[in-house]
C-alpha cells in the first residue's frame, strides 16, 4: 500500500526531545516500510523519520488561521503528488476538510481529547470513508459519543532503546519522569518520598510563567536539594533508559484524565513498576498489582511503597512485549487500513 501519514507542524518526527505523538508516527512509518509499505510524510521542516517520501508543512502553527489554511491546501496537493492509498492523520482534522468528500480511505487518530463539534462534521462530511482511532479505551469512549466508528489502538514504545533490568538496589530511588506541573503530581510525588524517607529523582520540562510557574516556584523549587530530592532537567532517550532502568518505581500520580501517557509504557520496558492514580488510560496500562499500584490518595500512594518488592519486574516488561511495543501496535494499524481498503473497494 501506499501510505500517506501526517504530524502536527510544531515538532519534527522524530522529535529531539519530548513529543509522545511524533515518535509513535515514527515508529509506524519504520514498521510499515518493513513491511513493504511505501510511506509518505507530512510534518515539520526540521523531520528526519526515513520515508519513501517527505513533504514538509508551510504553516509550523496548528492554531493559528493563516497556517491551518496553507496546511489544508498543502496536504490537498500532496494527494495528489503522493497519490496515496490510504491517508492517516495524526494532525488536524480540519486538514482533511477537501478530502473528506472522496472515497479515499481516510484514518483520523486522537492522542488528545477529541472535540464533539470536529469529530461529528468530520464523520458526517466524510460519509464513511474516515476512521477514527484513539490511543486508549479511554478516548474512544469520549470520542463514539460524538459519532463515527471508532477503534482502539494503544501508543507503543519502541523495545530496543529500553534495557530490561530484572533487581535493583535496596536503596533505589522513586523516579518522577514527566512535564513537573500539577496534573502530573509532582508535589505528591515529593510528600511520598518524605513520608516514606525514599529519595526521588525528578527529570522534566517546566513552565517558568503563568500558573505552572507559580507552581515550580513555590511548591517544586523549595524541596530540590533537601531530603534526597532531587531535580536532573530534561532528558534523552538514552538518558531516560537509565534513569528508569535504575529506579524502584516510576511514581506520576496524575490528577486529570490521561489519555496514555507513553511514560508509563516506557517505565514498563525497564521492569521498573509504576505507582500513577486510576484516572484515564491508566488502568489499561498498569495491572494493579502486577505491574505497579493504581492509588486514589496519599495515604494509599504511601503504601504502595512498602509493596514494591511484590513486583515481579518481568512482568511489567512482559506486558510491554505483548501489549504496547511498535510490532504490535504497528500490525494492528496495518490490519486496521487492510480492512478499510477491502471494504472501500467493495
Amino acid at each position: 500500500m501506499r501510505i500517506l501519514l501526517s504530524s502536527d507542524p510544531e515538532l519534527p518526527v522524530p522529535p529531539k526531545l519530548y513529543g509522545g505523538i511524533e515518535r509513535i508516527v515514527d515508529l509506524l512509518a519504520t514498521g510499515l516500510q518493513i513491511r513493504g509499505h511505501s510511506v509518505g510524510l507530512v510534518a515539520h521542516p526540521d523531520s528526519t523519520s526515513k520515508v519513501t517520501q517527505f513533504f514538509p508543512w508551510r504553516g509550523k502553527r496548528s492554531q493559528d488561521r493563516f497556517d491551518t489554511i496553507q496546511n489544508t491546501t498543502r496536504l490537498w496537493s500532496i494527494v495528489q503528488e503522493f497519490q496515496p492509498d490510504l491517508v492517516h492523520s495524526f494532525s488536524r482534522i480540519l486538514y482533511l476538510l477537501p478530502l473528506l468528500g472522496s472515497q479515499l480511505p481516510k484514518v483520523m487518530s486522537y492522542q488528545r481529547y477529541p472535540t464533539k463539534h470536529t469529530t461529528s462534521w468530520g464523520a458526517k462530511l466524510a460519509q464513511g470513508t474516515l476512521t477514527f482511532t484513539g490511543c486508549s479505551d479511554y478516548i474512544c469512549t469520549l470520542g463514539k459519543a460524538n459519532g463515527g466508528i471508532w477503534h482502539t489502538i494503544h501508543n507503543c514504545v519502541e523495545l530496543e532503546k529500553y534495557n530490561f533490568v530484572p533487581k535493583v538496589a535496596e536503596d533505589a530511588p522513586l523516579v518522577f519522569l514527566s512535564r513537573v506541573e500539577r496534573i502530573k503530581g509532582a508535589h505528591t510525588a515529593i510528600a511520598v518520598a518524605h513520608k516514606t524517607g525514599r529519595r526521588l529523582i525528578i527529570a522534566g520540562n517546566y513552565s517558568k510563567t503563568g500558573e505552572e510557574g507559580k507552581y515550580w516556584q513555590e511548591e517544586i523549587v523549595p524541596n530540590l536539594g533537601k531530603n534526597g530530592i532531587e531535580y536532573i532537567g530534561t532528558v534523552n532517550d538514552a538518558q531516560k533508559n537509565e534513569l528508569l532502568g535504575q529506579a524502584a518505581a516510576m511514581i506520576v500520580p496524575i490528577e486529570w484524565e490521561e489519555p496514555f501517557g507513553i511514560v508509563f509504557a516506557e517505565a514498563l520496558a525497564c521492569g521498573t513498576p509504576v505507582i500513577s492514580s486510576s484516572r484515564g488510560a491508566l488502568p489499561e496500562i498498569v495491572r494493579q498489582g502486577i505491574d505497579g499500584y493504581l492509588v486514589n490518595s496519599f495515604e494509599e500512594a504511601v503504601t504502595t511503597i512498602e509493596k514494591l518488592p511484590n513486583i515481579n519486574r518481568h512482568n511489567c516488561r512482559q506486558r510491554v512485549e505483548q501489549c504496547f511495543s511498535a510490532d504490535v501496535i504497528v500490525e494492528q494499524y496495518e490490519k486496521l487500513y487492510q480492512d478499510i481498503s477491502r471494504y472501500s473497494v467493495s
